[in-house]
């Protein structure tokens, strides 16, 4: 059950039921996290392996990169946009009442930007041997981090989706999400897998922890964010070893 909890919740992949559980029963599935991001480099993986038959290699990253985000629905980044937005508030009210705007500003619409362009840039500049190994582990290593967040950091809100989330994770909930990515990290990648594995986690920490200081707490938005962040770092740690090594 929990499994699919969350696949319904992280992915737009269609599953029998209802469409969404709570923020709660989204915490208590939070152990999953990992596996479903193993699922996705799976797609990832096997989506960049087609592209690269048809497509120049520039293209291909492109193409992956974007059913990467198809494929989430949108979730992390409209997480991230939404507290890059917000850091133009005056104090912590305004900035939570920013991030609850749906429409996007210039701060979020230019980090998406930076974002996209930087994964894009990532996963086509690695070499073939690393590049599936790398789309394999970093949706899982990051999408380890939101428990660990959860028991972390306060709640901003005590009344939204981040603290319902908080009170559903349990006290285990973080060793193993955490346990699983670093095991399908060392396994993909070996010693790469080890530093991809504390690089993210670093990342998404050092985010939440920017964030919530802003925010007094985290939301719901900021988790959304670190995961971005972290798949981002987890891109650029391989990128730059492959770099180091030539």
């Amino acid at each position: 059950m929990g499994l699919v909890v969350a696949a319904r919740y992280l992915t737009i992949v269609p599953f029998p039921g209802r469409m969404r559980s709570s923020a709660y029963a989204l915490g208590h599935s939070a152990p999953w996290f990992p596996v479903i991001g193993l699922g996705i480099g799976v797609i990832l993986t096997a989506t960049d392996r087609m592209a690269q038959v048809f497509f120049p290699l520039l293209l291909a990253g492109l193409i992956t990169v974007t059913v990467w985000k198809l494929l989430t629905g949108g979730l992390h980044l409209d997480g991230l946009a939404d507290c890059l937005d917000g850091l133009g508030g005056r104090d912590v009210e305004h900035r939570l009442a920013i991030m609850r705007d749906s429409r996007i500003g210039a701060f979020g619409a230019l980090g998406l930007i930076l974002v996209l362009l930087l994964e894009i840039a990532a996963v086509t500049e690695m070499p073939p041997t690393l590049r599936a190994r790398a789309l394999l582990v970093a949706p899982a290593v990051a999408r380890a981090t939101p428990p660990l967040l959860a028991r972390l950091f306060r709640p901003a809100r005590h009344d939204g989706q981040g603290a319902a989330f908080g009170a559903g994770v349990g006290a285990l909930a973080a060793p193993i999400a955490l346990s699983i990515a670093l095991v399908a990290a060392i396994a993909a990648l070996r010693l790469l897998g080890l530093a991809v594995f504390a690089v993210s986690v670093s990342g998404a920490l050092v985010a939440t922890w920017f964030f919530a200081a802003r925010l007094s707490g985290i939301t719901g938005d900021v988790l959304g964010a670190a995961i971005e962040i972290a798949e981002l770092a987890g891109l650029l740690t391989v990128s730059a070893w492959s770099h180091l090594e030539r």
